[in-house]
């Protein structure tokens, strides 16, 4: 395995990322071209939660998966829409060194914890979104992924609002409705959306369980493939539910397995 970061300095979204790359050969011929798992965690868009970044990396290349982790928030006082820019800029990196990666451009899936679910989210809805585009050398459509896995994320803005969250996305316009409900993502749903694995905790005190609720009542009503998984019980952040992450429970640690079989059954 090749560990490397990867400094993306185009002026339209600086940022970093660290690949887990599998070498190729000849005992291992799986390795020649590898899906992605792209990982944004999570943090309230004020940090990068170390716990979910490298541990979900090296979970996902054991299973067969080449992985990056995206750190979008080396600044604090970076706000919408840059995030989604430096997700943007991320995935057209990974596609442009696919064949250097050795991956499957087609088969690129991101993954999100709580505020870093809200910016895989909204790359799963705003992919095609003309301004995304802008100053870039790519073609409208080039940041299209093939899925995404969102665990307890963040999505509305409303009543059921992680309100830390977005004052640290939009700062001074935090209370602006018109801002509020461009990133309310249960409101931008549309049959464009990617497919999603999502999963929650019924009794989540960070994020409330409506977040999950609502996204996929929007993805039900544009007929987007998608599996919703709530767990009866479990603290916010739960990233793997494991000993290592710090919140060991197996019932809900099975959210791994069923999140790639997921993956793995999307035409």
């Amino acid at each position: 395995m090749q560990i490397s970061t990867y400094s993306i300095n185009e002026n339209y979204a600086p940022c970093q990322l660290t690949a887990y790359v599998a070498d190729p050969g000849p005992e291992m011929p799986y390795n020649a071209k590898r899906p992605v798992v792209l990982v944004c965690p999570g943090g309230a868009y004020y940090l990068c939660s170390a716990r979910e970044a490298e541990p979900i990396a090296m979970t996902f290349y054991a299973k067969g998966y080449n992985v990056f982790v995206l750190n979008y928030v080396e600044k604090a006082e970076l706000e919408y829409p840059v995030h989604l820019r430096e997700l943007a800029a991320s995935v057209g990196f990974i596609k442009d060194h696919a064949e250097e990666f050795h991956i499957d451009p087609d088969r690129i899936f991101l993954i999100g914890f709580s505020a870093g679910a809200h910016l895989a989210a909204s790359m799963g809805v705003f992919w095609n979104r003309e301004d995304l585009y802008e100053g870039t050398p790519y073609e409208r459509g080039y940041f299209r992924v093939a899925g995404m896995m969102l665990c307890y994320p963040v999505i509305t803005s409303g009543e059921k609002a992680n309100r830390g969250s977005f004052i640290n996305l939009l700062k001074e316009r935090a209370n602006d409705p018109k801002w509020l409900d461009e990133v309310s993502l249960e409101k931008h749903v549309g049959p464009d959306t990617a497919p999603a694995y999502v999963w929650h905790t019924a009794d989540d005190p960070g994020v409330p369980v409506e977040n999950a609720l609502y996204f996929c009542e929007a993805l039900s009503a544009h007929h987007i493939p998608y599996e919703l998984h709530i767990y009866p019980h479990g603290p916010h952040g739960m990233s793997l539910c494991d000993k290592q992450t710090g919140m060991p429970d197996p019932y809900v640690a099975t959210w791994v397995d069923e999140a790639l079989h997921f993956l793995e059954n999307l035409s």
